[in-house]
C-alpha cells in the first residue's frame, strides 16, 4: 500500500500561514522576477487564472477582483516543506519524498484503519504547520497519485465525487462499483505520467476515462504507444510497476540558471552571477555525493526585446573531477571571460555541471598541487561552507567574486512583492503585540 500526501496549493498555503488576512481571497504567486504565476489559490482559479499566466496579462484583476499577487519565497516554502515532510513520514515506515510540496509513504505493514491514520496525519499536519494537504492511498503509486487528486478535487468539485473521499481518499477500500463510478468520473489526462500528447491520443481513440484506459490490454498499449504507459495501466489494476525511492538518485547533470531582473550589459555583474550559480550548484554537487568533470557556462538576450541577439556557451574542461566551491566558480569565471561580448543586453545566464561521476571515484595523477593531504583539508572547508550556509541561510558564505550585496547586485531578481522569510530569519519572526 502507499500513500500520497501533498500539500494544497502549497505555495499560497504557505503564504497564508503567516498572513491569515489572505484566506478566502484570490491569491498567486509569481516565478522569478514575477514573470507569470506558479500557483494560485481556488479562488484564483475560479477567476479563470491560468497556471503560466504572464503577470502582465492578469495584473487587471488586482483592481476588478481584488486579486493578491506575491513573489516567490523558496526560502519560505523550503523550511515549510521540511517541516511538512516530517510528519508526513508518520504515515508509515518508509518515504519518499517526491517534490517540495508531495510525498510518498510506504504503508506496508501497518496496521488498523489506514483511512483513519491518514486523516489524523492531515489533521496534525494542519495544526503543527497550517498546511492543509490531501492524502490518497492505494495499492500503486499511481493509484495514490490517482487517490489524492480525488482527494483534492472531491470539496473542491461538488458531486464529481462523494463527500466522503474529500481531503483522504483511499482507493483500496471502496467497493468495486463506486471505484468504477470514481474511475469513469477521472478523465484520462488526469493519470500520472499521461501527459498532455499521449491523453490526446488516447482520447482520439475513444479513451477518455481512467476506468476506459484501465481496460486497455497492456500488450496493445505497449506496442502502439510505450513501455511506460504499459507500467500504468498495470499500476492501475493494482500491480506495483513503479518502485518506490527513500532517496532520489543522484542528477546526471546540475544546472543553476536566472534570468536577470533588469538586462546586463558589462561584464563585472556577469562575473558575479555566474560565481554564485556555480557556488549554489557546488553545494548541490556535494550534498549527492559527486563530482563534475565539465562545467559549461552561457549568457543570452531575450527573443522578445528588440535590439541585436547574441547567444553563447563554452564547455570548460577541469584537469580533475571535483566538487570544490573554489575550482568550479575559478572554472565559470574563465568561461564568462571567454564567451562575454559588450554591446548586448544579456537577460539570462547561467552554468551546467557535466560528466558527473561518485566523489569516492579517485582519479590517478602526478601530485602537482599538495595530493591527497591538500584535497583532504580542502573537503573539510566545503563541509564546513555546507555547514554554515545551511545553519544561517544560503549565502552567508560564498566566494568574493559572487558580491558582498545582495541588494546593489544589478543581475538581481526583481522580487518587490516578497514576503518576510518568516521562519529562517529571526529579524522577520512575525511579533504579536497586545
Amino acid at each position: 500500500m502507499y500513500a500520497l500526501v501533498d500539500g494544497n496549493n502549497f505555495y499560497v498555503s504557505c503564504e497564508r500561514v503567516f498572513r491569515p488576512s489572505l484566506n478566502n481571497r484570490p491569491v498567486i504567486v509569481l516565478s522569478n522576477n514575477d514573470g507569470c504565476a506558479i500557483a494560485r489559490s481556488n479562488e484564483a482559479k475560479a477567476l479563470g487564472i491560468k497556471m503560466g499566466a504572464p503577470w502582465f496579462k492578469i495584473r487587471h484583476l488586482e483592481d476588478e477582483a481584488g486579486l493578491v499577487a506575491l513573489s516567490a519565497n523558496f526560502t519560505l516554502y523550503g523550511d515549510m516543506s521540511d517541516r511538512m515532510m516530517s510528519l508526513a513520514a508518520g504515515l508509515g515506515p518508509t518515504q519518499e519524498i517526491y517534490s517540495i510540496d508531495e510525498s510518498f509513504i510506504g504503508m506496508d505493514g501497518v496496521r488498523g484503519d489506514l483511512t483513519d491514520r491518514a486523516r489524523r496525519i492531515r489533521a496534525r499536519i494542519l495544526t503543527w504547520t497550517g498546511i492543509p494537504c490531501g492524502i490518497g492511498i492505494g495499492q500503486t503509486k499511481t493509484l495514490a497519485k490517482l487517490a489524492n487528486f480525488v482527494a483534492k478535487t472531491a470539496e473542491r468539485k461538488p458531486g464529481s465525487y462523494p463527500d466522503a473521499l474529500a481531503q483522504v481518499c483511499n482507493l483500496a477500500t471502496l467497493p468495486a462499483e463506486d471505484l468504477a463510478a470514481v474511475l469513469a468520473a477521472t478523465e484520462v489526462g488526469e493519470v500520472w505520467g499521461v501527459g498532455r500528447r499521449i491523453a490526446a491520443q488516447l482520447q482520439e481513440g475513444g479513451v477518455r476515462t481512467v476506468q476506459d484506459l484501465a481496460r486497455l490490454d497492456p500488450a496493445t498499449v505497449r506496442s502502439r504507444w510505450s513501455v511506460v504507459l504499459e507500467r500504468t495501466v498495470r499500476e492501475l489494476r493494482g500491480l506495483p510497476c513503479i518502485e518506490f525511492e527513500d532517496a532520489p538518485a543522484p542528477k546526471k547533470e546540475i544546472a543553476c540558471t536566472r534570468s536577470f531582473g533588469r538586462p546586463v550589459t558589462d561584464l563585472a555583474p556577469l562575473i558575479e552571477a555566474v560565481s554564485e550559480f556555480a557556488g549554489r550548484a557546488a553545494e548541490k554537487l556535494r550534498a549527492q555525493g559527486s563530482v563534475a568533470s565539465q562545467l559549461l557556462v552561457f549568457a543570452h538576450t531575450s527573443p522578445y526585446r528588440p535590439g541585436p541577439k547574441y547567444h553563447r556557451s563554452v564547455v570548460v574542461p577541469l584537469r580533475r573531477p571535483t566538487a570544490d566551491t573554489a575550482l568550479l566558480v575559478h572554472a565559470a569565471v574563465a568561461g564568462m571571460h571567454q564567451i562575454y561580448q559588450p554591446g548586448f543586453q544579456l537577460i539570462k545566464a547561467g552554468i551546467m555541471l557535466l560528466d558527473l561521476a561518485p566523489d569516492s571515484r579517485v582519479q590517478g595523477e602526478l601530485d602537482l598541487d599538495g595530493g591527497e593531504d591538500a584535497t583532504a583539508e580542502r573537503g573539510k572547508l566545503m563541509r564546513v561552507m555546507d555547514g554554515l550556509n545551511g545553519r544561517y541561510g544560503k549565502g552567508t558564505v560564498h566566494v568574493a567574486s559572487s558580491g558582498l550585496d545582495d541588494y546593489r547586485r544589478e543581475w538581481g531578481m526583481r522580487q518587490e512583492r516578497r514576503t518576510p522569510h518568516y521562519t529562517t530569519n529571526i529579524s522577520d519572526i512575525p511579533v504579536a503585540r497586545a
